[in-house]
């Protein structure tokens, strides 16, 4: 039973992921389109409402909640939870760790889908897209610590960490500046 869970599992941390990934890009799309015209941007604001609301509570929500019951699931299924604390578990507290930052960073999308939904738009394109790449911080953190376990050195996942931030971050500022040119 352990290794259907375990599959179902990851099958919707995907799916989660994949709102995650996408809801900040309609978030970018709806916040850009306050520069065209206002028949354009009334027609797109609406369209993009109706996406958020269908990824949102369709899709990203369910997901987290039953990524939440099978994560459960599979850490009392495999016995992992007994050595949380233990030196041999820390990949394992490390991992949920990130795992409940990632869920604090769902919930700050939540309060940004709120906002939208009310015709507010706080940021500006250039912040959600900054924002937006802290689900793949998350998504390599979690990913690595799941996979390598032990053998990961946490100095060197740490550095490796600010090492995708700086790449990420660079690459946000270079197609800033290709988008003015």
């Amino acid at each position: 039973m352990y290794l259907y869970l375990k599959a179902a599992h990851i099958i919707f941390v995907v799916t989660w992921f994949a709102g995650l990934f996408y809801m900040p890009r309609l978030f970018i799309y709806a916040t850009e389109a306050a520069e065209k015209p206002e028949i354009e941007r009334s027609i797109l604001r609406k369209q993009f409402e109706i996406m958020i609301r269908r990824l949102w509570y369709g899709i990203t929500w369910p997901s987290a909640i039953i990524t939440l019951i099978l994560g459960v699931s599979v850490l009392i299924s495999s016995n992992y939870y007994s050595v949380i604390f233990s030196p041999e578990g820390r990949w394992l507290l490390i991992k949920l760790i990130f795992v409940v930052l990632l869920y604090a960073y769902h919930f700050s999308l939540q309060k940004i889908v709120n906002q939208e939904l009310k015709g507010i738009y706080k940021y500006t394109s250039q912040q959600l897209r900054i924002w937006n790449e802290v689900a793949t911080l998350f998504l390599f953190a979690i990913v690595f610590l799941a996979t390598v376990k032990q053998s990961i050195s946490l100095l060197w996942g740490f550095v490796a960490l600010i090492a995708l931030l700086i790449v990420l971050l660079t690459a946000i500022k270079i197609y800033k500046l290709l988008r003015k040119n």
